[in-house]
């Protein structure tokens, strides 16, 4: 691909105009064509020819009618046309020759826990390192793969996930998707054995839960959905139960909060991948999942056997390996899950001492989840009537979700902020709402 010049590159000129970034930031490709063809002279039937989209579908998109939104399509309009990944939110592409910025041992070692390290992702990842951080390993996806590659990626993937320990999604997407669209082009392009293929769509589909992720926790919510239907399709193929259990339980998450029925029903669907050889991670996962949403739905009872399950799949890991994304359910995890799930079914005497018992084993570097699991806490303590204790809370929380590039704690403070304004006159809230405003 590098030595390759398509006839469609955009000139550097246009590229800088700011209709053309503009539209470019917006991924509307039917008028970076117009405006392709009006500047640059690139006809629309070159346009078609080298993004592979029929002639007739670039008219109509410069027309303003419809929209490219499928990852394959739009990285191969940024390859044609020759548009820097990191204006499209993708992964430095190939033919793109900017040096990579060098990067200190200890952060390409192991990503920590402390503040300082966190302030350091964050200035980079914007700055658009963290696009490149994980290029400087990551391994060659060209040519004839070996049977060694699915594996040498899963755990790739695994010491990328620790940077959501510490960032928020607004900070990571970029990095999870250019993983993701990396394998993905490798499956397209590249040639294996029949294994090895199974082996790479079942990485792919972590790849797309993490990028899926992510994108929620940006609050790119179209982008997630996608990208968790997309894991449940290469995980089918590959025939990995479990990932396919879990594209389904990120998608009845992210469902439940607009439509609690189908999220229940989506939730339920999760469990019933469970086969008997499933990890216990995966099925305290999934069940975890499941009494989210029945407890958004209100469904007491089954919220409270979908507890059950999970605690009885967590007593039974024995030590047993378990995949790297479920490496994070534990009985703290139980805990957290258990209380919000109370707290949503307003019982605050259960929510309580469950949630406080579990964030006081919880780091403050954690400052994303931290904060979004106090917001629960303050909440069941409202519920129970115990305003100065919820503003409290809140106020905790806001420290530690200043400046985290993710949408979840902040709306989910937001929404408590809200109900503690109906308690204005109660010196702790008055002190909160002004310093909230400012």
């Amino acid at each position: 691909m590098t030595g390759y010049e398509p006839p469609t590159v955009l000139p550097r000129e246009l590229l800088g105009r700011p209709d053309m970034r503009a539209a470019i930031a917006a991924h509307d490709f039917g008028t970076v064509f117009r405006l392709a063809r009006r500047h640059a002279g690139i006809s629309y039937s070159k346009i078609a020819a080298e993004c592979d989209i029929k002639p007739e579908r670039v008219g109509t998109l410069a027309r303003g009618r419809g929209s490219v939104t499928t990852f394959d399509k739009i990285v191969r309009i940024a390859d044609a046309l020759r548009i820097p990944g990191a204006l499209l939110g993708l992964a430095v592409r190939p033919w793109e020759t900017a040096p990579v910025p060098s990067v200190p041992a200890h952060i390409t070692t192991e990503i920590g826990n402390d503040v300082q390290r966190r302030t350091f992702l964050r200035a980079t990842t914007g700055a658009g390192l963290a696009v490149s951080l994980p290029a400087l390993v990551r391994p060659e996806l060209t040519g004839r793969l070996g049977a060694d590659i699915p594996q040498r990626l899963r755990a790739r993937a695994a010491r990328l996930r620790r940077l959501d320990n510490v960032l928020g999604g607004g900070d990571t997407y970029r990095v999870y998707l250019g993983e993701y669209q990396s394998t993905k082009a490798a499956l397209r392009e590249a040639t294996y054995s029949e294994a090895t293929k199974r082996g790479l769509l079942s990485v792919l589909s972590e790849q797309a839960q993490q990028a899926g992720w992510a994108a929620f926790d940006g609050g790119r919510e179209a982008d997630a959905a996608g990208l968790y239907r997309d894991s449940y399709q290469a995980a089918t193929e590959a025939g990995d139960a479990d990932l396919a259990g879990n594209a389904l339980a990120f998608l009845a998450y992210q469902t439940v909060a607009g439509d609690r029925r189908s999220g229940v029903e989506i939730a339920t669907r999760s469990c019933e991948t469970i086969s008997p050889g499933a990890p216990a991670g995966v099925r305290a996962l999934l069940y975890e999942r499941r009494a989210w949403a029945c407890a958004v739905a209100g469904l007491a009872s089954e919220t409270e056997q979908a507890l059950a399950d999970a605690g009885v799949a967590l007593s039974e890991a024995d030590g047993q390996p378990q995949p790297d994304w479920v490496a994070w359910v534990d009985s703290t995890e139980l805990q957290i899950m258990s209380g919000r799930c109370w707290t949503e079914l307003r019982r605050p005497l259960r929510a309580v001492p469950a949630l406080e018992g579990a964030l006081a084993q919880y780091d403050d570097s954690h400052a994303r989840d931290k904060a979004l699991y106090l917001s629960w806490l303050a909440d069941a303590y409202l519920i129970a009537g115990e305003v100065e204790q919820s503003a409290a809370v809140v106020g905790r929380a806001l420290d530690l979700s200043d400046g985290v590039a993710s949408v979840r704690p902040h709306r989910r403070l937001a929404s408590v902020l809200g109900r503690l304004g109906g308690h204005h006159a109660v010196p702790a809230v008055a002190e909160l709402m002004e310093r909230s405003a400012t």
